[in-house]
């Protein structure tokens, strides 16, 4: 079955005053709040990633996708509300070794303050979907492949035991993947993940799913154009261009690393 071209939108933090880290792609609370009354007021329904994924053709009129990277804790303080207020579904990618109180499992450098684990159960029990997004969020494409599926497989695994629940999709850090990155993927067993590539699904694989950034100073106007699917190419072009060239240094830099061992 074709994969329809839904808008799948990519957020991280949700801050009117983000840090240095996470500024780029930190979207301003009272924006946030506009880009959902819009997306209501257009018809549009929200639907977790793993329904786009698994279920394409069981979707409504006007589906849109609604994503958050890493777990900051600007999601539970800002974010949730809105979209509880309207009822609106979402999908939250966790670093598990990032949460506020990890403890033991703590691991990698979180790079604002970040969810806890009481945080992020009020979120799926107010219907958000919880997936994976490596344990310390390193670049997966770089690993050597036991430390790709320990990220992996030790991410979903205390995502499913905190959760008492399937946990099936997930984001790839940076966005960064590769084949053998979404081959270790299924292995854990996910069924669906994302990558970003700023464009609208076409008939990719379900481990690949493309995603449109949402970023500090995108205008109302700007977002409207991208959820209707007008403009897309011409707003992602340097994204793109950026993109293309980085993965073939990425590609090398691992053939390296790999010749090296």
């Amino acid at each position: 079955m074709s994969r329809p071209r839904v808008p799948v939108l990519m957020y991280h933090s949700v801050n009117a005053r983000p840090l240095r880290a996470t500024r780029r792609l930190a979207v301003d609370p009272g924006a946030f709040a506009d880009q959902m009354a819009l997306l209501a007021d257009r018809g549009f329904t929200p639907v977790p990633v793993s329904t786009l994924a698994d279920r394409p053709g069981r979707l409504p009129a006007r589906p849109v996708v609604i994503t958050f990277d890493d777990g900051y804790a600007d999601f539970h303080e800002r974010a949730l509300p809105v979209l509880d207020g309207l009822g609106f579904a979402a999908t939250v990618f966790v670093t598990t070794g990032w949460l506020a109180d990890a403890g033991t499992q703590a691991a990698g450098a979180p790079l604002d303050r970040m969810l806890s684990w009481p945080q992020v159960r009020e979120a799926a029990a107010h219907g958000i979907e919880i997936g994976g997004h490596s344990h310390s969020h390193p670049q997966l494409d770089q690993l050597p492949d036991a430390a790709l599926d320990d990220e992996l497989t030790r991410n979903k695994g205390l995502l499913e035991d905190r959760l008492d629940r399937p946990v099936t999709t997930m984001a790839y850090p940076y966005g960064y993947s590769s084949a053998r990155v979404r081959r270790a993927a299924a292995r854990a067993g996910y069924t669906s993940a994302c990558a970003v590539a700023n464009r609208l699904p076409r008939d990719e694989h379900v481990l690949a799913l493309p995603r449109l950034t949402v970023r500090q100073g995108m205008d109302l106007g700007t977002f409207a154009r991208l959820v209707e699917g007008d403009g897309v190419l011409r707003t992602y072009a340097f994204d793109r261009v950026l993109t293309k060239g980085y993965a073939v240094v990425r590609r090398l830099r691992y053939a390296v690393r790999q010749a090296g061992s």
